[in-house]
C-alpha cells in the first residue's frame, strides 16, 4: 500500500521549489512554475486566437464526417467499397495521427512550433479545397480512383491534425496561462456543435413525404459535400491569418528574424528548446494527469458506438421526425456535444476546477465507466429500454457524458504545465497532445468490440 501511495502522490520532492518544501503527498502544494516564475498577462486577443485554434483543429473532421453519406453515395456501386470505406477512414486516420504525434512528440530539440502550426494549417487548406473541388470536377471518375484519392486525402488531413495538435499544444504551454489551454479546448468543443445543428436543420428543411416517392436526402449531395469541405478550408485560413497575426504580435516583445525559421522562431520566448526531454521521464512526472487523459478519451469513443444504434421510445407508427432516426440520431450527438462544451468552458472558473488535482482527475476519469451500462438500458437497435425516457437517453446519458469529457479533459491538459519546470511547458504540451491522441486511438480499436458485443 505503501508503494502505491508512493506512485499516487504528486508530484515527488525533486520537482518542488527549494525555497518551499512540501509534503509530496498533499495535493493543494504548487508547483515550481506557479511560485518561482511570474504569471504573463491575461490577454482577450490572444485567448480568442487560441479560441479559434481549437475550432478550425476539429472543424474540419467534423465536417468530414458530416459527409459521409456522400462518400456512401459515391461507393454504393460498389458493395466492397460502400461497405469498408468507413473502416478505412478510420484506419488511416487513427495510424497516422498517433504516428505522426509520437514522432513529433520525441523531436523537441530545436523545434520550430509555430512553423509545425503554420504548416498543418496549410495542409488542411489545401487537403479541403482539393476535396471540395472533388465534388463538382470528379463526379464521374471510377470508385476504386475516387476510394484512392480519399484515401489519401485522410492521410493528408490526419497527418496535419497530429502536427496542429502538437504544435497548439506545445506553442500554448510557452504562454504559462492556463486559460489559453482552455481556449483551444472550448473551441474543440464549439466544433462539436455547429456541425450537428447544420446535419438536424438539412434533414428538417426537406419537406417529409408518404410512400415510395422518397425526397432526396440532403446530406448525399455533392453541393452539401461541397459546403462542407469548402467550410471547412475557410475556418482553416482563418485560423491561420489570427495565428500569424498572433506571431507577430508576440515578436514585438520576443523579436524572431522570421517566422518560418527553424530557430529562435517560437515566440513565447527568446530561443527554441536546446535540450529534449524523454517522455518517460515527462509521463513519471505527469503520470496521474497523462493516465486520466488517456482514459478520458478512450472511454469517450464508445459513444458513437452506442449514439449512432440508439432510437427513440417513442412508437415509430405515432412519432414526429423529431423522434425519427435521421433527426434523433444527430440529435444525439447535438446533446453530448453541448455537455461536451459546457464542460471545457466551465474549467474556466477557478472555484469548479480540478486542473490541480491529478488524483482526483485520475479517479474521475475511471469513474466514467458507469456510463456504459447506462448506454446499455437504452433502446438500442429497437429492441426496447430498461428505462423508457428519451429524458434520460438524452439529459442523463448524453449529456452528463459528454460533460465529464469535456471536464476532465480541459482540466488534465490545463493543469499538466503546472507539475514541470518552465523550460519543459512546451514538451509536457506535446506530450500531453501525445496521450490524449493515444486514448482516442485505443478509445477507437475497443469500440470494435463493444459494437459487437
Amino acid at each position: 500500500m505503501n508503494r502505491i501511495r508512493q506512485w499516487a502522490s504528486t508530484p515527488s520532492p525533486e520537482y518542488e521549489p527549494i525555497e518551499h518544501p512540501a509534503d509530496a503527498n498533499n495535493e493543494d502544494q504548487q508547483s515550481i512554475s506557479s511560485q518561482n516564475q511570474p504569471v504573463p498577462g491575461f490577454s482577450r486577443f490572444e485567448y480568442g486566437v487560441f479560441l479559434l485554434l481549437g475550432v478550425s483543429m476539429l472543424w474540419a473532421w467534423n465536417m468530414f464526417l458530416a459527409a459521409a453519406p456522400y462518400f456512401h453515395r459515391r461507393f454504393e456501386s460498389n458493395d466492397w467499397a460502400a461497405t469498408h470505406y468507413q473502416s478505412s477512414i478510420l484506419t488511416v486516420s487513427t495510424i497516422t495521427n498517433l504516428g505522426s504525434v509520437f514522432i513529433l512528440a520525441r523531436l523537441q530539440k530545436g523545434a520550430s512550433y509555430p512553423k509545425r502550426i503554420n504548416i498543418s494549417i496549410l495542409i488542411n487548406i489545401a487537403v479541403f479545397t482539393l476535396l471540395a473541388f472533388s465534388t463538382v470536377i470528379a463526379k464521374h471518375v471510377s470508385v476504386s480512383t475516387y476510394f484512392g484519392f480519399l484515401l489519401v486525402m485522410v492521410f493528408g488531413a490526419s497527418l496535419a491534425t497530429g502536427i496542429n495538435q502538437n504544435g497548439v499544444f506545445a506553442y500554448v504551454s510557452g504562454f504559462g496561462r492556463e486559460e489559453y489551454t482552455q481556449a483551444i479546448m472550448a473551441g474543440q468543443g464549439v466544433a462539436g456543435v455547429l456541425p450537428c445543428i447544420v446535419q438536424i436543420l438539412s434533414v428538417l428543411a426537406v419537406p417529409e413525404k408518404k410512400g415510395d416517392d422518397q425526397p432526396e436526402i440532403p446530406q448525399e449531395s455533392s453541393k452539401s459535400a461541397f459546403f462542407y469541405f469548402i467550410t471547412s478550408a475557410a475556418v482553416s485560413f482563418s485560423a491561420l491569418v489570427a495565428f500569424l497575426a498572433l506571431a507577430k504580435r508576440r515578436s514585438h516583445h520576443y523579436p524572431a528574424p522570421d517566422l518560418f525559421a527553424d530557430q529562435a522562431d517560437d515566440c513565447t520566448s527568446d530561443h527554441s528548446p536546446s535540450k529534449t526531454i524523454s517522455l518517460w521521464v515527462l509521463f513519471k512526472k505527469l503520470r496521474l494527469m497523462a493516465l486520466a487523459v488517456f482514459l478520458c478519451f478512450a472511454i469517450t469513443m464508445i459513444f458513437p458506438v452506442f449514439t449512432a444504434e440508439i432510437e427513440s421510445v417513442h412508437d415509430p407508427s405515432d412519432r414526429s421526425r423529431m423522434f425519427e432516426p435521421p433527426v434523433f440520431v444527430p440529435l444525439a450527438f447535438f446533446f453530448w456535444n453541448v455537455g461536451d462544451l459546457i464542460g471545457r468552458i466551465s474549467v474556466i472558473i477557478p472555484q469548479l476546477s480540478l486542473a490541480h488535482r491529478p488524483l482526483a482527475l485520475f479517479l474521475l476519469a475511471i469513474g466514467r465507466v458507469v456510463f456504459i451500462p447506462l448506454y446499455l438500458v437504452c433502446n438500442i437497435r429497437g429492441r426496447g429500454a430498461a428505462v423508457e425516457s428519451d429524458f434520460f437517453y438524452l439529459f442523463i446519458v448524453q449529456l452528463l457524458f459528454g460533460v465529464s469529457n469535456g471536464y476532465l479533459g480541459s482540466s488534465c491538459m490545463m493543469g499538466a504545465g503546472h507539475w514541470v519546470s518552465e523550460d519543459e511547458r512546451e514538451p509536457t504540451g506535446g506530450f500531453m497532445g501525445l496521450m490524449l491522441v493515444g486514448g482516442l486511438t485505443a478509445g477507437s480499436l475497443l469500440s470494435f468490440f463493444v459494437s459487437s458485443a
